[in-house]
This record gives structure tokens, C-alpha cells and sequence, in this order.
């Protein structure tokens, strides 16, 4: 199964590096970049130590979809305070459904912010699942190369162990539920409640497969009865 790491305009060399060298130590191999070129310079080579072939094999994109385009199943990492959506997973908790996806979409992404002041809320709208590493209140978030190292951490079980159950990955029946519930929405005119729209979009991407193809036939008959 294909899992990149996406890299959103990072400013720093060294930290382009360090995820380099933190995905090669647990098992991840391919590293996106959006809008920056800093992986060019020399230190992010140095930095890398060992990891050469993944800052050679960087793909570049011009924006943020563009890199998630051929992706099914997207998670972006972000800090609470700098978002205005409101449900988040743990580490853990990502592991946890990412396991399951893995019997059912062929690709999935990490999606990791610029140093300074992460992902913009147009681009966390953009993934199908928050995350964000808890910390105590009075310290300082993690710079981008310990962030990644984190996840890399925690996920890197999936990029060895092969799913258990084989199933045939349908990697459209997220976003199709996703356009057919914001169909719904409009059909019962309540499209404008922003706080009811984000909860639909971003819990729709917790959900396992069978609970998808159940609230699919459901809003089938939902449907049918309008």
C-alpha cells in the first residue's frame, strides 16, 4: 500500500531532512513537497544521513490537492489551538484507523504543516481526518522533523505488517458519501449550518467500512422518502 508524507512548504532544510531520515528509520520511503524548494539545499542531504534516496525521489507539487489527488484516505496533523475544527485523534487513535482502512483504500497520506503556523483551515478541510500530538499546556509544540518522527513512530507497524483480511480497496466511498450527505443538506436547506456541515465532514472519515456502506443505504432511503 502507497503512504507518502506530504510536506506543506516547509522553510527549513534540516527539518526536510529529519523526516527524511525519521521515514527511512521506520519503514516509509515516499515524501511529497508542496510549494517550496528548500529540499534542494545541501542541508537537507546532510541532515538526512543515510536517507539520500527518499530526498532524491521527492516529488514536488504546486499545491495541496494536487498532491492529494491520487490519494484515498488523507490525515493531517495540526495544532488545536490554530484550527477551527474541533475533533481530533490521538497518535493512537490514527493507528487505530488507519488499520482498519488499510483493508479497504489503496493509498493513504500524513500531511504535515509549514513551521511556523501549520496548515491553513482551507487545507485541513481538504483531508479526510485530524490529528494532533498532546502535550502539556505550558510547553511548546514540536518543531516539523519531531513531529514526523512521532507519526512515523506510531504508524510504522502498518508499513510492516500486512493487513490481516484482503479486501478490495474502494477508495471513492468516502468522498461519495461525503458529496451525498452535503446533497442532503441542501435538499433539507440547512447547507448554512457551518457547525452542522464540519461535524458531518470530519466524522464521516472515522468511519469503518461497513458503517459507511450502512449510512449509504441509509441516506438511500432517506432519499427515496423526500
Amino acid at each position: 500500500m502507497r503512504f507518502p508524507l506530504i510536506l506543506v512548504s516547509p522553510a527549513r532544510p534540516e527539518n526536510i531532512g529529519a523526516a527524511a531520515r525519521a521515514m527511512k528509520t521506520m519503514g516509509f520511503s515516499e515524501l511529497r513537497i508542496v510549494q517550496s524548494d528548500a529540499w534542494r539545499q545541501p542541508a537537507a542531504r546532510i541532515v538526512a544521513h543515510g536517507a539520500g534516496e527518499i530526498i532524491d525521489n521527492i516529488q514536488h507539487y504546486s499545491s495541496l490537492s494536487a498532491a492529494l489527488a491520487d490519494i484515498d484516505f488523507s490525515v493531517a496533523t495540526t495544532a488545536r489551538s490554530r484550527a477551527k475544527f474541533r475533533y481530533y485523534a490521538t497518535p493512537q487513535q490514527v493507528e487505530t484507523i488507519l488499520r482498519e482502512k488499510q483493508q479497504w483504500v489503496g493509498s493513504m497520506a500524513l500531511v504535515f504543516g509549514r513551521e511556523d503556523s501549520g496548515l491553513t483551515n482551507d487545507e485541513l478541510a481538504q483531508v479526510d481526518l485530524l490529528t494532533g500530538i498532546p502535550m502539556a499546556n505550558d510547553y511548546p509544540s514540536l518543531n516539523l522533523g519531531q513531529a514526523v518522527m512521532v507519526y512515523c513512530y506510531q504508524l510504522s507497524a502498518l508499513m510492516q505488517v500486512a493487513p490481516a483480511v484482503p479486501a478490495l480497496a474502494d477508495g471513492q466511498q468516502l468522498d461519495a458519501l461525503r458529496q451525498r450527505v452535503m446533497a442532503l443538506l441542501e435538499r433539507l436547506n440547512v447547507a448554512d449550518d457551518e457547525k452542522l456541515a464540519d461535524w458531518l465532514q470530519q466524522r464521516i472519515g472515522l468511519l469503518e467500512q461497513r458503517d459507511s456502506a450502512m449510512l449509504h443505504r441509509l441516506l438511500h432511503d432517506i432519499e427515496k422518502n423526500l
